[in-house]
């Protein structure tokens, strides 16, 4: 029979208590404070423990990143953008695809030779399945990624926005750009036509 293991303590070999390391590491990063200055404010505050500015150094390098995923699944779900571009990596020219959350912050890359359905879908599933199921997924005009969120079950959570012609040199979307609103996956946004 198995045992069922708990989780290690990531505080354990610390003489500090937890509340103090996050309170550290909080003040650190959400105040424009040096490392000392830190210290300092510590020391005001008469928390009288032995740190230095390389014990907060080290203390935001080891559980900034712990603190800043417990912050991020607490705000919920969010809303992502999917894209691909080619690029040259030693010496080869590959797809490189990306999934970059609201806030910017690059939460899955990916690197294939072919941009098609199968490489989507692979992509897809990663990003899935480690940083779980945003509100919405907006990506460009490419079908790959709809017949990819068609297999995986979640094409209502696309939103696919082309862009227009004169930002991509071509004439593709040429007609929403005399219309004056995008493309959206292959249906017009309202108008005498649908």
């Amino acid at each position: 029979m198995a045992r069922i293991r708990k989780p290690a303590n990531p505080f354990r070999y610390f003489n500090s208590s937890p509340e103090v390391i996050r309170l550290v590491v909080l003040m650190y990063v959400r105040f424009p404070l040096s490392l000392r200055n830190v210290e300092d404010l510590l020391f005001e505050r008469g928390i009288d423990i032995d740190v230095c500015d390389e014990t907060v150094r080290l203390w935001w390098n080891r559980f900034g990143p712990m603190f800043a995923g417990e912050v991020r699944r607490k705000r919920g779900l969010c809303h992502w953008h999917v894209d691909e571009m080619y690029v040259k990596l030693k010496g080869e020219m590959v797809y490189l695809w990306r999934a970059v959350d609201q806030e910017g912050e690059i939460l899955e890359s990916f690197v294939t030779k072919t941009r098609d359905k199968q490489a989507a879908l692979t992509f897809m599933k990663k990003a899935l399945k480690r940083h779980g199921s945003p509100e919405a997924i907006t990506t460009d005009g490419l079908r790959s990624y709809g017949a990819a969120m068609n297999e995986l079950g979640n094409r209502n959570k696309q939103d696919c926005v082309e862009k227009p012609a004169a930002e991509i040199g071509g004439s593709a979307s040429l007609g929403a750009v005399w219309r004056g609103r995008p493309r959206l996956c292959g249906r017009w946004g309202g108008g005498p036509r649908d």
